[in-house]
């Protein structure tokens, strides 16, 4: 009677203990996972380009460029430079120093006087200061609008432009992974919704065709680069398991 009475509180109390053990070891694991993609893993040769004419809440996340930078494996290089009327405004040319690359942000202009007609031509000449012969992965992260007005600003040309194909082109010769965040600008991109999804479009062409990823949240803005940045380096690491 006894036996009868306390087998099913034994049994209660064995799902229990394997339950609460399953659930340890999943929060284990997902705290390795978090650990893991909490830096990015292995040294990297990164160029960082800043569109000049993006919303000022653009300036609010340097604090997390700079961190993101710092947290880059010793051996990486950085370079910063900001896309302006027309130009690429080196701030930092390739540095293993990354506090001074760090250090080398500055705020956007965040007016149409910095506004450039479209972010590609600067890619393709900061992709010259990539050297063949580092070692480790290399890298673009593009903070833009992806809007390219160069050619008129029209629905045949969206993510399908000149410059855009070029800059694809141009990163797969050196086999430089471009990666980009979303950011409107306080032009069009700011005001229209068809030209956010327009640039949009053209940012992720770019990072997909050259082995990298857009990050965007909708088309009316941002909230932080955090999000952007957690998921960079798990792309990155994710990028560096598949390879090895």
């Amino acid at each position: 009677m006894f036996l009868r009475r306390t087998f099913p509180l034994v049994v209660v109390l064995v799902v229990a203990f394997v339950a609460s053990v399953a659930t340890f070891a999943a929060r284990t694991d997902g705290n390795k996972n978090d650990k893991r993609n909490a830096r990015v893993l292995t040294p990297l040769n990164l160029a960082i380009l800043i569109q000049d004419d993006l919303i000022s809440q653009v300036g609010n996340e340097l604090d997390a460029t700079r961190d993101f930078i710092r947290s880059l494996p010793a051996g990486s290089r950085v370079m910063v430079g900001y896309v302006t009327s027309g130009s690429l405004q080196v701030r930092q040319p390739f540095t293993t120093d990354l506090d001074k690359a760090a250090r080398s942000l500055r705020i956007p202009l965040s007016s149409t006087a910095g506004s450039p007609f479209n972010p590609y031509v600067e890619v393709i000449e900061a992709l010259r200061g990539f050297d063949a012969s580092w070692k480790g992965r290399s890298a673009v992260l593009l903070v833009s609008d992806g809007l390219d007005t160069s050619h008129g600003f029209d629905s045949s040309a969206a993510g399908n432009t000149t410059d855009l194909h070029r800059a694809i082109a141009h990163a797969n010769k050196r086999n430089v992974a471009v990666f980009a965040f979303y950011a409107p600008s306080v032009g069009l991109t700011s005001r229209s919704g068809i030209a956010a999804s327009y640039g949009q479009s053209s940012l992720n062409r770019l990072a997909d065709e050259t082995g990298g990823k857009a990050f965007f949240q909708g088309t009316t803005g941002f909230v932080s680069f955090n999000p952007y940045f957690r998921r960079l380096r798990e792309a990155l690491n994710e990028q560096y398991a598949k390879a090895y």
